[in-house]
């Protein structure tokens, strides 16, 4: 495994889930700050995104934008005053992760709003019916104007489940909203995997049901790629740009078990252990060896989480002669037994 693959499988949990949404005229959506990552990609039309903390972004047909940290937000036709923000529609997909939910769409003078469930319980019938026929309309993709005059977008949203409780600290320096703007020629492999997806949800197909759990990762890889590719300020761009640091985690990646020393590892980076010691702590954060130890256990982690495997085995691939030592370690660091760890993630929905 290379780091960035490391990174991402270390805090992804459960499956992403994802949506098609088409709708036209007035209408503005909250997503509530959410335990993963969002993410929405137009496919047609333009719309805006309004973060609760910072300023508004426009997107456009081909944009795509992640929200790594699960940041709450609202999606709108317009740049939304704070008025009509705060009185955006609570976006629910539903059961099924198809629909698009409660939204209705509304073409009242504040161009706003349609009617949540609490609203249409007390509201009146076309209320009513106006939000259960937008709900069967999305259910099978199709226009939900209802007469409504204006501008339609097509989106793709959806959410990946992270565990927060271990973060690599490349997906700790991603911004709170990850801009993907669509330009000719840009991310040919994020341009692919957005049209795949997109003909995915269309409807039911032949094989979706595993089709789109692959596309979803595909999604969210090649958008950390495309990220780091667009000159992004952060710090891990340039530690994996840094030809000694960079050779020094894959190594160190590729086997986490192996007996690592100072003078071993820097032999395979090519230089002296001083410099490694020093390019690869003034990069990354820490030492080589502090960088392994933390490694370590928050690969075992995942490990305990996501297998079956007996502690005795996940000692051996993390590095730990035996069981006894890991379980010592992990408690330390982790507050907690491995086997704690296990069952407590477990019950995990």
């Amino acid at each position: 495994m290379d780091v960035v693959s490391d990174a991402i499988s270390a805090v992804r949990i459960g499956r992403p889930s994802s949506q098609r949404v088409r709708l036209r005229g007035r209408w503005c959506a909250r997503f509530d700050p959410y335990d993963g990552a969002g993410f929405h990609v137009v496919l047609e039309g333009s719309c805006w995104l309004l973060p609760d903390e910072g300023p508004p972004v426009s997107l456009h047909a081909g944009d795509a934008v992640l929200l790594p940290h699960g940041t709450g937000h609202v999606m709108a036709d317009s740049p939304a005053d704070a008025a009509a923000v705060a009185r955006a529609v609570p976006f629910d997909p539903g059961p099924d992760g198809v629909r698009a939910g409660t939204l209705s769409v509304s073409a009242g003078p504040g161009g706003t709003v349609g009617q949540n469930r609490a609203d249409t319980a007390h509201g009146t019938d076309a209320a009513h019916d106006a939000d259960t026929a937008h709900r069967a309309d999305t259910a099978h993709g199709a226009d939900t104007a209802h007469g409504v005059e204006g501008p339609g977008v097509e989106m793709l949203c959806g959410k990946y489940r992270l565990d927060r409780s271990r973060v690599h600290p490349l997906m700790l320096e991603l911004p709170a909203v990850v801009h993907l703007p669509n330009r000719v020629g840009s991310h040919p492999e994020l341009r692919a995997a957005i049209d795949l997806l997109g003909g995915e949800l269309v409807g039911v197909r032949p094989g979706s049901a595993m089709a789109v759990p692959g596309l979803l990762d595909l999604l969210f890889l090649y958008m950390i790629r495309a990220w780091m590719a667009d000159g992004s300020r952060g710090a891990w761009p340039a530690v994996l740009g840094d030809p000694v640091a960079s050779a020094a985690l894959r190594a160190l990646h590729a086997d986490p078990a192996a007996p690592w020393t100072g003078e071993r590892l820097a032999a395979r980076a090519g230089v002296s252990r001083a410099t490694l010691a020093r390019r690869f702590t003034a990069l990354v954060g820490r030492p080589p060896m502090a960088y392994l130890a933390w490694w370590r256990l928050t690969y075992a982690a995942a490990l305990l989480r996501d297998t079956a495997e007996p502690l005795a085995a996940i000692a051996r691939q993390v590095g730990y002669g035996t069981a006894y030592a890991f379980s010592h370690a992990f408690s330390r660091e982790f507050g907690t037994t491995p086997g704690r760890y296990r069952a407590r993630a477990a019950q995990e929905p």
